[in-house]
C-alpha cells in the first residue's frame, strides 16, 4: 500500500499538549471545551489506536458520530518523524495508528473502543489482513489511568466474546504519535477508487466477518 493533513494544533484551555522532539506530540485527554449557547459544552478526549492499515481504520472511525478528527500516523517506534517508506520497512519499531479526537459526551470511549475491537482482527500476532509485519500490528495506546481501564475492560470483553481464544492486541502506554504525510490522510475519499480495490483485494471485510459474524457497527460492507 501506498500512504496527514498538517496536524491541526488545538490550543486552549480545554487542551494539554506536550511537544516532544522531532514533532511528536503526547495528547492528555481534554477538558470540557466551550459549547454554543444553550448546548452542553464538549469534552474532547484523545486516544491512538493501531488496527492495521491507517486508510482503512481512519476511514471506519471517522465517521463515527462523536468524532471530531482521525488522523493517520506512526506510534509506538524509536526513531523520530519516521517516513512511511521507513515505518513499512519495519525497522522502526512503529505501528501505523490512528489519533482519534472525540467528544466523550456523544460517543464514550467504551463505545469507541467497541468499534474499534470490531474493525480489526486481535487473533493476528503477525500484522492484519494482507498486510503483514510489527508495524501491521494492533494495539490500544493509553495515556491514563481510565484510559487503561477502559482498554483493559473492552479487551476482556472480546476476549469473551471470542470464545477465551487468545487476544494479541496489547494495551500499551501512550507514545509519542507522528502524523503521517499528507497523502496518506483521508485516503478514503481523496483516492477512492484506489482505496476500495486496496480494501478488496486485502481481505479485510471478509476476514472481519469470519471473525465478529454481524457484530461490527461501524464497519465497511464487504
Amino acid at each position: 500500500m501506498t500512504m496527514h493533513r498538517s496536524l491541526s494544533w488545538l490550543l486552549g484551555a480545554s487542551l494539554c499538549l506536550w511537544l516532544l522532539p522531532g514533532g511528536a506530540i503526547l495528547a492528555a485527554p481534554l477538558e470540557e471545551a466551550s459549547a454554543t449557547p444553550g448546548q452542553p459544552p464538549r469534552a474532547r478526549e484523545t486516544i491512538v489506536l493501531a488496527g492495521g492499515c491507517f486508510w482503512c481504520l481512519e476511514h471506519d472511525l471517522e465517521k463515527l458520530e462523536g468524532v471530531e478528527e482521525a488522523v493517520s500516523g506512526y506510534s509506538g517506534g524509536h526513531v523520530a518523524s519516521p517516513s512511511y517508506h521507513q515505518v513499512s520497512s519495519g525497522n522502526t519499531g512503529h505501528r501505523e495508528v490512528v489519533e482519534v479526537t472525540f467528544d466523550s459526551r456523544v460517543l464514550p470511549l467504551e463505545d469507541l473502543l467497541q468499534v474499534f475491537w470490531r474493525n480489526i482482527d486481535p487473533l493476528d500476532d503477525g500484522g492484519q489482513f494482507c498486510d503483514r509485519g510489527e508495524q501491521y500490528t494492533s494495539a490500544i495506546f493509553v495515556a491514563t489511568p481510565q484510559q487503561r481501564q477502559a482498554a483493559e475492560a473492552s479487551l476482556e470483553a472480546a476476549r469473551v466474546q471470542l470464545a477465551d481464544q487468545p487476544i494479541a492486541t496489547p494495551v500499551l502506554a501512550a507514545s509519542p504519535f507522528y502524523p503521517a504525510e499528507d497523502y496518506h490522510q483521508n485516503y478514503a475519499e481523496t483516492r477512492p477508487r484506489r482505496y476500495t480495490f486496496y480494501r478488496w483485494r486485502c481481505g479485510r471485510d471478509r476476514r472481519l466477518k469470519e471473525v465478529w459474524g454481524d457484530t461490527r457497527p461501524g464497519a465497511e460492507e464487504a
